[in-house]
């Protein structure tokens, strides 16, 4: 268990320090399947979200399908996830 933590720390760390549109992509689908993490939906649409921000295209289409899975108020809900961490970093 302590191994797939720090795997995912070392994405997050990537996505924050090097801004990266593929290590966001990653932490979309980790969430989104719950691989390595537990899985959750809201988290996997900010992460897509924010890649998409970056300019990974590819994200764009599993946010919408993503989208499709959730409640408007979910996806209200990883919106503003997104905006908040844009704004921290």
């Amino acid at each position: 268990m302590a191994r797939m933590e720090y795997v995912t720390d070392q994405i997050v760390d990537g996505a924050v320090d090097g801004n990266s549109a593929e290590a966001l992509f990653e932490l979309g689908l980790m969430y989104s399947v719950g691989r390595d993490v537990e899985q959750d939906l809201v988290q996997a649409h900010k992460w897509f979200n924010l890649a998409v921000v970056r300019g990974k295209r590819e994200a764009k289409e599993y946010r919408t399908e993503l989208a499709q899975e959730m409640s408007k108020s979910d996806v209200s809900t990883a919106q503003r996830m997104a905006r908040e961490w844009l704004k921290m970093h």
